[in-house]
């Protein structure tokens, strides 16, 4: 891309109060983002409305720098973790955002852009999650992108750093034997700030074995309208949205409901009726989401095959051994958070013993030690 044409698509991409839909309308019946802004007044009000078309007739400020900061972030590409800008009807754009009212006119992208073709579920849920919805965040990540398939999310603190974590552990026996996993992040900013901060270092690996796009121009800030368009690409680019946890008010929520909304499947883990971050999760399950316990429900649901060879098929719903069950603390904890004073009281331990032994499970990564001194047992083993 030269860059006339880049700063056609720029602007077209910057100029205020023109919005995807006027934009899909203009390149429709214009043919490119050079030839709208090479059209007089008349044909411009032909095809949107008078203000709009004032507004594409005078260029958006800050449009230089903003073309010389993209040229400079393209020309930082690096086989490593190729950086491109896929354009609305590119062959690398994905079909299934053409799905929504308002596609994006331009993917920032950095990584294996391949992957926005391939099959996909996207897995959201709470950024402040239990110690088990972060378990079965990464466990259904790391099942899937082994079975090959990749797993979208909005690289959000909690769940959604489990899930792209989870992924990049998976190793694809088909069709890409020994690749790191397959996972795309969809941010909320432009591709040359990483939000939040604490995610930099997940960022860096997702570029160089997963991908990252963004749909804002570079230099975008974290401005929470972002959040939920970007919502709007993690549900339209995957087959399906899996919630692993999520509170009643959750953005998740919004996830699931666009998913819907474009005719996607709903999946949801169920969790503790006491749990208020499984209410969001029950709530989708009262209106019709699909139940799951296993990644191979995940599959079934969405009508793959499966291809994740002797992999394990159901984590976050591992069966209790009997091992498991003849150890009286965890048989008195069950699967609910509870403190130190309710399992003394019930298994008749005194505090330092049952204290010697927490930390032992703990250590094991069979219990998980949750703020305000209670603990939980954790489903895998």
């Amino acid at each position: 891309m030269d860059r006339d044409e880049l700063a056609a698509w720029l602007r077209l991409l910057l100029t205020p109060r023109v919005g995807p839909a006027s934009a899909r309308r203009l390149l429709a019946a214009l043919g490119s983002p050079q030839a709208v802004f090479a059209a007089g007044r008349d044909a411009l009000t032909g095809i949107v409305t008078a203000r709009e078309a004032t507004q594409l007739l005078n260029p958006p400020e800050g449009l230089d720098e903003q073309v010389a900061a993209t040229q400079a972030w393209l020309a930082g590409s690096n086989p490593a973790a190729p950086r491109a800008l896929i354009t609305l009807g590119d062959p690398l754009y994905p079909s299934t955002l053409l799905e929504l009212a308002d596609p994006p006119l331009l993917l920032f992208a950095q990584g294996r852009a391949a992957l926005l073709q391939a099959p996909s579920v996207a897995i959201v849920g709470s950024r402040n999650p239990t110690a088990q919805g972060t378990d079965n965040a990464f466990s259904f990540a790391q099942a899937l992108s082994q079975a090959g398939i990749t797993v979208v999310s909005g690289l959000a603190l909690g769940i959604d750093a489990a899930a792209h974590e989870g992924a990049l552990a998976g190793r694809p026996v088909q069709p890409q034997a020994g690749r790191p996993g397959s996972t795309v992040a969809v941010v909320g900013t432009g591709l040359d700030r990483v939000y939040p901060k604490k995610n930099l270092d997940l960022a860096h690996r997702l570029a160089q074995a997963g991908l990252l796009i963004s749909e804002f121009a570079l230099g975008t800030p974290p401005l929470p309208p972002n959040f939920p368009k970007r919502n709007r690409l993690v549900a339209a680019l995957s087959r399906g949205t899996l919630v692993v946890e999520a509170a009643l008010q959750s953005g998740s929520l919004i996830t699931a409901r666009l998913a819907t909304e474009i005719g996607r499947e709903v999946l949801a883990i169920p969790g503790s009726i006491h749990s208020p971050q499984a209410r969001g999760c029950h709530a989708l399950i009262k209106q019709g989401a699909k139940l799951v316990e296993t990644a191979q429900d995940v599959v079934e649901e969405l009508r793959w095959q499966w291809s994740g060879g002797e992999a394990p098929l159901d984590p976050g719903a591992h069966e209790v051994t009997q091992d498991q069950d003849d150890d009286a603390v965890l048989a008195a904890m069950g699967f609910e958070p509870v403190s130190q004073e309710a399992l003394s009281a019930r298994t008749g331990m005194g505090p330092a013993d049952l204290g010697a032994h927490l930390l032992e499970l703990e250590l094991m990564g069979r219990v998980a030690r949750l703020p305000g001194a209670l603990f939980q047992r954790l489903g895998r083993a």
